[in-house]
């Protein structure tokens, strides 16, 4: 039975199991009534409270994004100092792609990439958003000299959310057969060692 709620509980309802289902059949194949199914509404009953397909994925992006946002801001309050601050915002990141595993799956939808321009614009800025966390951070380990400065803070953003989607898509098509933030991080440690790496390291090796 699907019981009384409220109309801001049912819609939070809607939103978890559309998330459940893009995980289980995948966001292409979902349809409003394998949603309805799923909490014993009737399909109407699902479009009184999104009008439209495209609506209810806007707010399941919208759902996304917060819940990111909030994680991003406990990871950085809990960690003191920059390198501290930058491995916990690519753990929480990690963490919540694990806790959501219809997320990379959802980024290559085509609900994504070509029928929802505002599901898309919803993901753009989240990235950006991401991203400018990230640059702030690695801004402050190079003013301590903990970190090259002669790489681009924009680019060891770029490399970090890449590694982050590169890792996430290997723990998917691997049937999540390891830790995501477990793996994520190991390599977030090795690309920070190369990162750090003495620039003369090379030179010595060729003399």
């Amino acid at each position: 039975m699907s019981g009384r709620q409220s109309a801001e509980e049912r819609k939070a309802q809607i939103v978890a199991e559309v998330l459940r289902l893009a995980d289980e059949i995948g966001p292409d194949r979902l349809s409003t009534t394998d949603v309805a199914r799923a909490i014993g509404l009737s399909q109407p009953a699902i479009f009184r409270h999104f009008p439209t397909k495209g609506a209810l994925w806007l707010a399941v992006a919208e759902d996304i994004a917060g819940r990111l946002q909030r994680d991003w801001v406990a990871a950085e309050v809990g960690a003191n100092e920059p390198h501290a601050r930058l491995k916990a915002l690519i753990s929480a990141q990690l963490t919540a792609i694990s806790a959501t595993p219809a997320l990379p799956s959802i980024l290559f939808s085509r609900e994504l990439q070509v029928d929802n321009q505002a599901l898309r614009d919803v993901f753009r800025r989240l990235l950006g958003a991401f991203q400018g966390r990230l640059v702030a951070v690695i801004r402050d380990l190079q003013a301590a000299d903990d970190l090259k400065r002669d790489v681009s803070p924009q680019d060891v953003a770029i490399l970090l959310t890449s590694l982050v989607q590169g890792v996430a898509i290997r723990w998917t098509l691997g049937a999540r057969g390891f830790s995501l933030p477990q793996e994520g991080l190991r390599l977030f440690d090795v690309q920070l060692a190369l990162l750090n790496a003495q620039e003369n390291v090379c030179d010595e090796k060729t003399e």
